[in-house]
């Protein structure tokens, strides 16, 4: 089969490419070092179980937050579930790893027949969730041999993906593993029933909206953050790579009135040096006790966020939103931990991928802008000289996140009712 071999061409060359990556990338070193003896480690940690446990994967941090809520609600319902929790990219596991919420959490070993057999042997699992996609044919094929029940969470499927293509077989296979598929959008919907799957396939949304309620509604102060805002208004950017910070930058330096925290994607050592060297007026949130008493005194205004795990928060903080990644080839990053609070959400222009996006705009929560610098200029002093239209959009972001939450709770009836712990 053509489309088999070329995706055990692609295991190859991904591993080659990740290993010479690590010469000099940390994130790349993460993933080569985590992976080592990691059957060890799983067989050491799961050796005294006494249950068969819910396996959950995610590619990345991102994928976690939209399973997060139904682990969570998997745990209130039945306590003593055990729960293994596994992700396949550094920026995933590392954030992680510590997670209490589940009882293991490990590194996806990379995909291959020998690989997918020892870890399911290892884990042994009643029921799997996998989340979104990055989809493994050893892993889902393995998977359905064993005939354990398997829960696409929050997935979405585009024409232009392999599934749909004229080498997709073995895409297609992987797809014959899922016992049921929650997809976010009507598209994902359709485009299944042309691989002829209708019957198991369920609409559903996203269960990020979910988890940025649970986050805003049990919201936690950051400390210092007040202090450092004081009466000024306040623009948080989340996510930014360098691209939005170019956008951002001609803005945040004629604008002295205004407090600027920037939370920058990456937070590695190098990067974070050069949004500080962009941003000269400006501090690490690390720094931010030592300097209180001179950013009371006006300098500087800029906080640059040197840490992960807290802008879901921060943007509680903000009298208007900026999300990242709109200008880069992935697109812009996580919209719904901005318009959950009832801020206005300003983002790029490459948004086309992310259904949340588009519903904000068209909501009216937020706006998409793609005219450079000066263009982002008008478009932030418009919505913070008017107080009115900034609390209309503010108003219609934070309907849209409740109005399009409840799909974790609809997946869990579903396990229920179908008693997939229990088969």
């Amino acid at each position: 089969m053509l489309s088999k071999l070329l995706y055990n061409l692609f295991l190859v060359l991904y591993s080659c490419a990740i290993r010479v990556a690590a010469i000099a990338n940390p994130k790349a070193r993460k993933w080569i070092s985590g992976r080592r003896s990691i059957f060890a480690t799983i067989n050491s940690k799961l050796k005294t179980q006494d249950s068969k446990p819910i396996w959950m994967h995610c590619a990345s941090l991102g994928e976690f937050e939209q399973g997060r809520p139904l682990l969570e609600e998997l745990k209130s319902q039945n306590s003593k579930a055990k729960i293994v929790l596994t992700f396949f990219s550094p920026s995933g596991y590392e954030v992680m790893k510590d997670y209490k919420g589940v009882d293991h959490v490990f590194y996806l070993p990379m995909d291959s027949p020998v690989n997918a057999k020892r870890f399911l042997d290892a884990v042994n699992p009643a029921l799997v969730l996998w989340v979104k996609y990055e989809y493994w044919f050893y892993y889902l094929t393995e998977i359905k041999k064993r005939n354990i029940p398997t829960v696409l969470v929050s997935g979405i499927f585009r024409k232009n993906q392999p599934f749909f293509a004229w080498y997709g077989a073995i895409w297609k296979k992987m797809l014959e593993s899922f016992t049921h598929f929650f997809v976010q959008n009507e598209e994902s919907k359709q485009l299944l029933a042309t691989l002829g799957f209708a019957g198991n396939v369920s609409l559903n949304g996203d269960t990020r909206f979910d988890r940025v309620l649970e986050i805003a509604e049990h919201f936690t102060p950051v400390a210092g953050i007040e202090k450092f805002c004081g009466d000024s208004p306040v623009i948080v950017a989340g996510s930014t790579w360098e691209e939005d910070e170019i956008e951002l930058l001609h803005f945040v330096n004629v604008h002295k009135q205004i407090k600027f925290i920037i939370a920058p994607h990456e937070i590695d050592k190098t990067n974070l040096k050069d949004v500080k060297d962009e941003f000269p007026n400006s501090i690490f949130y690390s720094e931010l006790e030592n300097r209180q008493q001179t950013i009371d005194n006006g300098q500087p205004n800029v906080l640059i966020i040197d840490n992960i795990g807290m802008l879901s928060r921060l943007y509680k903080y903000a009298t208007v939103t900026y999300v990242g990644g709109g200008y880069g080839a992935d697109g812009v990053h996580n919209v719904l931990e901005a318009a959950v609070y009832g801020k206005p959400v300003v983002f790029g222009p490459v948004y086309e991928k992310f259904n949340e996006a588009i519903g904000l705009v068209k909501s009216g929560g937020a706006i998409s802008i793609d005219g450079g610098p000066v263009k982002l200029e008008t478009i932030m002093n418009g919505l913070l000289n008017d107080e009115a239209e900034r609390k209309r959009r503010g108003e219609a972001a934070k309907q849209f996140v409740y109005d399009n939450a409840g799909a974790s709770k609809k997946i869990m009836q579903f396990i229920q009712e179908k008693r997939l712990l229990t088969s």
